[in-house]
């Protein structure tokens, strides 16, 4: 079947084609086109199906109107909820999303930067993955739009926007040294990134400032690429070389889970053999019993406020950015757990 031309919308809707590109283009009333024969042009554009060429319509308009987002893992809860925050924002501007994962591996994140570029997309929105400085520098050198959520890089100077880690960590464990909980451990992935660092930053500040002494062998660092298993082996090792351990911080959600089963396994009651406490809410937290304390993460906080920031770079006529930096409290969610 003949693909359907401009043209032929034109001498559907009997307009000249330069009229039906105006329109479709949404620079109907900057050309001064009137309603009615608007109106009329989409009208015969969607009975008759007509798509426009988008390689075409890029070249033409310098947009693709489509967005690209990276994230670590679109399996992963936060992140689900993050892209689907993201889309429907974005949707409400008009425009499209790609998403892809990195699963925090800066080479693929490497080549997904340029798949995305190949596509020409107008914007990309990243969680970085370790090692990713180069490329994201590359993008800001290039002057294209961009925007990093959930960490960030210090040495990038890019909009970004997160959870302030530390405060989030501290109001946790302010609660658990209040209820007399002094021995806690802390649960953490090996990767180097700033949302990280600033989690251990909040867990060794608290302890410090209510005189309690920090503990390496209460740290478990885990490694992020290992076989589930093993990971809970460990887990289950570092709670029985520790038994005087009378709370747990878990610093991501996932971590969290993995403790559960451990607990399970080992056959401890929550809060009364050990407290838990995460960092990010999950599904399971609310309904694993007594449920779980957590560290919320202000999810359409940061996917709004990222889709400003982005939009505000794609917009040829706004002014410098106020404000570039952005970090959104977090919210102590109290449960059974601790």
């Amino acid at each position: 079947m003949k693909r359907l031309t401009l043209k032929d919308v034109a001498k559907m809707a009997g307009v000249a084609p330069s009229t039906v590109s105006f329109v479709l283009n949404g620079k109907g009333k900057q050309m001064r086109i009137r309603d009615e024969v608007a109106t009329r042009i989409m009208q015969v554009a969607e009975k008759s199906g007509y798509e426009p060429h988008r390689m075409a319509v890029n070249l033409r308009t310098g947009q693709s109107k489509t967005l690209g987002l990276i994230v670590e893992s679109i399996s992963g809860s936060f992140f689900a909820s993050l892209a689907k925050t993201i889309e429907t924002e974005a949707e409400r501007k008009g425009y499209n999303v790609v998403y892809c994962s990195t699963e925090n591996n800066a080479q693929k994140g490497g080549e997904l930067i340029r798949m995305l570029g190949r596509q020409m997309v107008d914007g990309y929105l990243i969680t970085p993955a370790p090692g990713m400085e180069k490329e994201i520098q590359q993008l800001v050198q290039q002057h294209k739009p961009v925007v990093l959520m959930d960490s960030y890089f210090p040495s990038i100077k890019t909009p970004y926007v997160l959870i302030n880690n530390f405060d989030g960590v501290q109001q946790g464990m302010k609660h658990l040294i209040s209820k007399g909980f002094t021995k806690i451990g802390f649960v953490m992935v090996d990767v180097k990134l700033i949302q990280i660092e600033e989690r251990l930053r909040g867990y060794t500040t608290a302890l410090k400032e209510h005189k309690i002494p920090v503990k390496k062998k209460y740290i478990l660092q885990l490694q992020y690429h290992r076989q589930r298993e093993d990971s809970l082996n460990e887990l289950q090792a570092f709670i029985e070389a520790n038994p005087e351990l009378d709370a747990i911080f878990f610093s991501t959600n996932y971590l969290g889970i993995l403790g559960l089963e451990v607990i399970a396994r080992m056959g401890l009651k929550m809060p009364d053999d050990i407290a838990v406490l995460c960092f990010d809410d999950h599904d399971i937290f609310r309904l694993y019993p007594p449920g779980i304390s957590v560290i919320e993460q202000p999810i359409e906080g940061i996917a709004k406020t990222a889709i400003d920031l982005l939009m505000h770079q794609l917009d040829k006529n706004s002014g410098p950015m106020k404000k570039t930096a952005v970090e959104l409290p977090g919210k102590f969610i109290l449960r059974g757990s601790a």
